[in-house]
């Protein structure tokens, strides 16, 4: 039997896109944009779209040889998933929740009970029904009133993250007709049953910057603005403290956090600050009973837990400490019990948990595997002994634990079903520590199929990064990358840079003067891997989205010569441009990220790097580039710009394609199988190129 012909050659009548130039002028450095032309706010330019479109036939031409093979991995992926699911019921007042999907449903269906067995289930809400007639749904929010007889739940059917709230009484299962427009998502009810506060968006750069507060039965019109943010910098969201007794707006720049609180008992009052704001004070509060619990890193880089009262919240100096500062932890969080704490912290990039009981003695509950995901789950009652808890690996699927908190033991709730020939044994992860050009050791997590791998230089590797805001890609369990390992492919993560996978020093050491670390971190384990055996030269692959889209775009740039291809989706790729607009949504909020341009230094820094501006006559990769017309946070005419200064500049014969999705946002597709078509056309692309 012949293998079938999925290779890739280029075909030669990809889009050429019209050049313009456009003079950009910062600081006595002139830039010209030729493709500056292609930015469109309202997303009606009929050049623009026309462009796209032809960039998305062209993906589909050159694409069209690996067709079937993509098809074969979306099946693949499809099967593994369980058609018919229940999430474990969790238990929030009077009421057990939980969620079913059943059969080729793309979304869930939401229940509750008055036991855990559901045997008597209520539905609350049938997403299906929520997403008939749109190409795009998410639900975002759900909130139950403090009676448990009211519900209020947010959803966005565009994909740029602006949501709708509406409500409905789950005495009378009728929609109220109070709908709230333009919001964040986040609903917070107050504890008088009728009166909920909410963030309403900027329509132009999507902030969310004022708190309103809204009554049942009223319009919208009528609302009363409680706070309203000036500064842009920062982001705003909504919460009740653990004991439900105020409300919280928590106000988050970079570096800078801000928290206002109210009396839930009495809406109508004033917001008040709960400490005043200071530049550079990063902080989590929560408050239980008397007292309050502050994650914060005044005097600590890696942060400690203080405690204090209504009396000594607002003075730093009469705060007690519960969890002193350490050099090589990291204290991520705090979870709240009447009788624990569960403190989440990091050591040498493992997560783990430290339990505190009423008398101060600490318990750490261990891990077996040399590298994994574990994460404080669900845990809505703080009058409880157990505690829910998430845990996975890169070869465990998802796990959900019941954790005694006074001993300690584990009981399993459910775990993840992998359908198929799936088992955990056929695979091995490990840990490395891999030395970067400048001495340091940059951690990487690897993954492989035991009987496909010999460390003898062979095998295809796909290598993953992320390295941006402090957020840490934990290694945790893909089903979908199995089809990747059972093909022979070693999967990796290289945890650049720019995370907190160190602690808080490995994040600062990969942001604004220092990005270019997060970009050498990444070639730099390429190149280890290659020299150590993991994988042959000519068959290396990487992955990034988002800030990870911006890490391939420079890799690309730096050392294209590593990678056979390179997948690059809703990438960060104009940096420079998109910095110096502060009319773009989140360019405000990032300049404690990449450093603000309009300072020369941070523009020096940031034009260095700039994969757009970077671009240059060499040769690149195999590169496959995926966006949402409607995203939020990178808009989508970057990466369209990127492919087509790409094209005009690049002296290779290698693919480049370009597919926008023109219904979705940032996070891709909706629904659970939809979303996996895009994770089968990137596998496929790769796969094929090995031909």
């Amino acid at each position: 039997m012949s293998r079938p012909d999925y290779s890739l050659s280029l075909l030669p009548n990809f889009p050429i896109a019209k050049q313009q130039a456009h003079t950009l002028s910062t600081h006595n450095k002139i830039r010209t944009d030729n493709y500056y032309w292609m930015r469109d706010d309202d997303r009606q330019d009929e050049q623009v779209l026309a462009h796209l479109h032809a960039e998305n036939a062209y993906c589909d031409e050159q694409l069209a040889a690996m067709k079937p093979l993509q098809n074969t991995l979306f099946e693949e992926l499809k099967a593994r998933i369980v058609k018919d699911d229940n999430s474990v019921p969790v238990k929030d007042g009077k009421y057990w929740y939980h969620s079913e999907v059943r059969g080729d449903d793309e979304y869930s269906r939401h229940y509750r009970s008055t036991s855990i067995q559901a045997d008597n289930k209520e539905l609350l809400l049938d997403v299906n029904v929520l997403a008939e007639g749109f190409e795009f749904y998410e639900l975002g929010e759900v909130a139950l009133s403090p009676c448990e007889q009211l519900m209020a739940y947010s959803e966005d059917t565009e994909g740029r993250r602006i949501y709708n709230v509406r409500f409905k009484s789950l005495e009378t299962d009728e929609m109220l007709p109070d709908v709230l427009e333009n919001t964040e998502g986040q609903v917070v009810w107050a504890n008088d049953n009728k009166t909920v506060f909410y963030v309403k968006k900027d329509l132009k750069t999507l902030l969310g910057y004022q708190v309103f507060r809204h009554e049942l039965g009223s319009e919208q019109s009528q609302d009363v603005m409680v706070y309203e943010e000036q500064d842009s910098s920062f982001f705003m969201g909504l919460g009740k403290s653990r004991d439900e007794s105020l409300i919280i707006i928590d106000l988050a720049s970079t570096e800078t956090n801000d928290t206002w609180v109210l009396d839930a008992n009495k809406p109508t009052g004033e917001f008040k600050a709960l400490m005043p704001r200071e530049d550079g004070h990063e902080f989590d509060v929560d408050k239980l009973g008397d007292t309050f619990y502050i994650v914060t890193n005044w005097q600590a880089k890696n942060f400690r837990l203080m405690t204090a009262t209504s009396e000594t919240i607002a003075d730093k100096t009469q705060w007690f400490e519960h969890t002193a500062h350490r050099e090589n932890v990291l204290l991520e969080g705090v979870e709240l019990f009447n009788d624990f704490l569960v403190l989440s912290e990091r050591e040498q990039g493992q997560a783990r948990f430290v339990v505190v009981n009423r008398q101060g003695n600490r318990m750490a509950l261990e891990f077996a595997d040399p590298c994994y995901y574990a994460a404080i789950a669900m845990n809505p009652e703080p009058d409880t002994r157990t505690a829910r808890i998430y845990y996975s690996s890169l070869t465990t699927p998802g796990s959900l634990y019941d954790v005694d908190l006074a001993t300690g033991e584990k009981t399993l709730l459910k775990q993840q079903k992998v359908l198929g020939s799936f088992n955990a044994d056929d695979y091995q992860s490990e840990r490395l520590m891999v030395t970067a050009r400048d001495g340091v050791k940059v951690p990487v997590s690897v993954v492989y199929r035991k009987d496909s791998f010999k460390k003898d230089g062979t095998n295809p590797l796909f290598q993953y990064g992320y390295g941006a805001y402090g957020y840490t890609i934990d290694p945790s369990f893909s089903s979908s990358s199995l089809s990747l390992l059972d093909r022979g492919f070693v999967y990796v993560i290289a945890h650049v840079r720019g995370s907190e996978m160190l602690g808080r020093e490995w994040y600062e050491q990969g942001k604004k003067e220092h990005k270019q670390n997060s970009f050498s971190d990444f070639i730099d384990v390429t190149k280890a891997l290659v020299d150590q055996g993991y994988c042959d030269s000519n068959k290396v692959f990487a992955s990034g989205g988002s800030a990870g889209g911006l890490l391939m775009g420079a890799v690309v740039n730096q050392a294209p010569e590593l990678y056979c291809g390179v997948g690059c989706h809703v990438p960060f790729l104009d940096v420079l441009t998109t910095m110096l607009d502060e009319s773009i949504p989140l360019t405000t909020n990032e300049y404690d990220e990449w450093g603000n341009p309009n300072d020369p230094q941070f523009y020096n820094v940031i034009e260095a790097y700039s994969p757009y501006d970077n671009i240059s006559a060499q040769n690149y990769p195999n590169i496959l580039v995926t966006t949402g017309l409607h995203d939020s946070q990178v808009q989508y005419w970057e990466p369209m710009k990127w492919v087509a200064k790409m094209r005009e500049l690049k002296t290779d014969s290698n693919i480049l394609v370009f597919k926008t999705d023109m219904d979705a946002g940032h996070g891709g597709a909706s629904g659970r199988f939809k979303s996996l078509e895009e994770k089968a056309l990137e596998m496929a692309f790769f796969i094929a190129l090995l031909n």
